[in-house]
């Protein structure tokens, strides 16, 4: 099991720049990979960036390649999702997810930080 709480969500105006934290519980981080997904309202929940448990290997969802960054601190159990030029259609709710592949299938869910860009 594995206890994902996030952190870090807040309103900014467009062009800027927001990180998400996501603390986990449990000595079992560092064999997880780890992934961040959003939800809009009135939307489906999509995947938006996951990092293999080794940190070495990385992917985004297209919209967000060269603005979003995760990455992960195995020492912190924690893992970050740096947003840079954010776009009002970047507003949504994100959560952190632990599973065993970054690409999806996610087991294990936060609960969600809300983020709002304003235009």
């Amino acid at each position: 099991q594995v206890h994902l709480v996030e952190s870090g969500g807040g309103l900014v105006q467009a062009g800027g720049s927001l990180r998400l934290s996501c603390a986990a519980s449990g000595r079992t981080f560092s064999s997880y990979a780890m992934g961040w997904y959003r939800q809009a309202p009135g939307k489906e929940r999509d995947f938006v960036a996951g990092i293999s448990w080794s940190g070495d290997k990385t992917v985004y969802e297209d919209s967000v390649k060269g603005r979003f960054t995760i990455s992960r601190d195995d020492a912190k159990n924690t893992v970050y999702l740096e947003m840079k030029s954010l776009k009002p259609e970047d507003t949504a709710v994100y959560y952190c997810a632990a599973g065993l592949s970054p690409y999806g299938g996610y087991d294990f869910w936060g609960q969600g930080t809300q983020v709002t860009v304003s235009s």
